[in-house]
Order: C-alpha cells, then sequence, then structure tokens
C-alpha cells in the first residue's frame, strides 16, 4: 500500500484568503464558518458546471472542496494567463495550502478521489475503502506531467487533474505546509503569522 503521508494534496487559493484560512482552515461555501470575503481566482463556469454534477455516491460535486494531487495543472494556467475569460492572478497571489491523504484520514473527513478530472465523462470516483489500491488508480506520471497535450495520449489532461474531494471543512491541522511563488509572498505569509518551517518558495510549481 502506497504510503498515504507522501500523498499530497495541493489547495491553490488567493494569498488574500491565507488569513482566514489560518483561523477556520478551508471552508466549504455553504459552511458556517465561510469566508465571507473570499477571493476567487478560478473559473466561474466550471464552479457553476460542477454545482450540477452528481456523483455515483448520490452527492453534489460542488459539495465538496477539491484538491489536486500535483502542481502546475492547467487551471493554473488559465489563471496565470487569464484565457477562458478568467481574470489574470499574478503568480505570487496564488498559494498552494498542502495536506495529505493521511491528514485527511486521521481527521476521520469524508471524501472520495478520482482518476481524472471530476467534471469529465471518462472519470471514476472511488471512496475510501479501495486506498489501499490509490497508486494504482492514479496515474501519477501523467500528474506530474510538465505538459499535457500530446497528440499520441489524448486523454492525459483529464488523468493529470485526478482530484481528491472532500466533503467537510478542512481544519487548519490538516494543513502541513504552504508553496508559495517567492520571496515577496513568504514575507506575506509570515506576516498572517503562518509559521516559516511551513512555508516553501517554489517557483517551478507555477508558470
Amino acid at each position: 500500500m502506497a504510503d498515504l503521508n507522501k500523498i499530497y494534496l495541493y489547495r491553490m487559493t488567493h494569498i488574500e484568503n491565507v488569513p482566514h484560512i489560518f483561523q477556520y482552515g478551508i471552508t466549504h461555501v455553504m459552511s458556517v464558518n465561510a469566508n465571507k470575503s473570499y477571493k476567487t481566482i478560478g473559473d466561474e463556469n466550471i464552479i457553476g458546471t460542477r454545482n450540477q454534477i452528481f456523483l455515483p455516491n448520490g452527492k453534489n460535486l460542488g459539495d465538496y472542496i477539491p484538491f489536486y494531487f500535483g502542481v502546475r495543472m492547467p487551471m493554473l494556467y488559465v489563471i496565470q494567463k487569464g484565457y477562458n475569460g478568467v481574470p489574470v492572478t499574478q503568480a505570487e497571489d496564488i498559494v498552494y495550502g498542502i495536506s495529505s491523504v493521511q491528514k485527511i484520514v486521521e481527521h476521520e473527513l469524508n471524501f472520495i478521489f478520482s482518476d481524472g478530472h471530476a467534471v469529465d465523462g471518462l472519470t471514476n470516483f472511488h471512496e475510501q475503502k479501495e486506498l489501499s489500491n490509490i497508486d494504482r488508480i492514479l496515474d501519477k506520471n501523467a500528474i506530474d506531467a510538465t505538459y499535457w497535450h500530446n497528440d499520441k495520449d489524448l486523454d492525459l489532461k483529464r488523468r493529470k487533474e485526478a482530484e481528491f474531494l472532500v466533503e467537510n471543512d478542512v481544519p487548519t491541522t490538516a494543513i502541513i505546509a504552504w508553496v508559495v511563488y517567492n520571496e515577496k509572498a513568504k514575507q506575506k505569509l509570515l506576516s498572517m503569522g503562518i509559521s516559516e518551517e511551513k512555508i516553501y518558495v517554489k517557483t517551478n510549481c507555477y508558470f
């Protein structure tokens, strides 16, 4: 079985949302602790689509907080470049809040995970009882791929965007680290009360 401590989960968000996360954790929009001043960086059309999709367990996809299993996802490219009508967000304003599958399990949070982008009809969803097979269900090579346009593998992009979906708010104690673009972003997190040992400057996690 894979080491669940080493299967990291990445949640992209605007740096201005960090103080709320530091206090309440990563909260769902319907949570009693939801961030009333939440700064969106994603594609609003996709968010709307997710709210209309029902999963095999009968629950709505929009009821879950999504994490990726890797960095430099296609959505980040859209956000940084401003494609599909999404406003441009500079790299230093985007941070990754990082958890792990093990942390989610330890906090007894309800979750499912997918082998690809959750809105794609080819994607399969898996329950907690299937965690022992997660390293076979996920395509790690696809998740880690630098480029996702491949004429010989038209399904690469879907598999790269596999998701870990948490039904509950994710408490601060489940966040093990933060990744930022540069030193300026790191200093901003420090000013917000994030411990230095939890902040990693990794420019190569961005475009």
